[in-house]
């Protein structure tokens, strides 16, 4: 397991928590480098990536679609990225752009949801689980 956070601290306590696992400190804009990955992972990449707690919906609007490339570029073929963000105050990526992004740097939207526990994803949903692979 790798974990990623911008937040030198959150991956302090990580660390501590959690131990065995792999954790780096790095803005996801810098994904695939932070990770030693130079272009594109291929058959070595990751099988899943979760990116949970509203992340996408705090990115900065120029960061959106490099951070979704960078999500492909480091999955392996087949490999899945399940994304989830709500739609509340400070977060202003509409879910259907959102969802346009993925397609546009190389992602299939496979599922949608409006929530963690797979409620069906509607029109007018606030939080949006999506399930995409490479």
């Amino acid at each position: 397991m790798t974990g990623v956070d911008i937040d030198p601290e959150l991956i302090d306590e990580a660390r501590r928590v959690c131990p065995e696992a792999t954790w780096v400190t790095a803005d996801l804009v810098d994904l695939p480098q932070a990770l030693g990955i130079e272009s594109d992972a291929g058959e070595d990449g990751f099988e899943l990536i979760v990116c949970a707690g509203n992340v996408m919906g705090f990115l900065a609007r120029s960061t959106r679609k490099p951070v979704l490339e960078n999500f492909r570029k480091v999955l392996a073929p087949g490999g899945r990225a399940v994304i989830g963000y709500g739609s509340g105050p400070g977060r202003d990526y509409a879910f259907a752009q959102f969802l346009e992004d993925a397609r546009e740097v190389g992602l299939n939207v496979d599922s949608t949801f409006s929530s963690w526990d797979l409620r069906p994803f509607a029109e007018g949903s606030e939080f949006i689980v999506a399930v995409l692979s490479r």
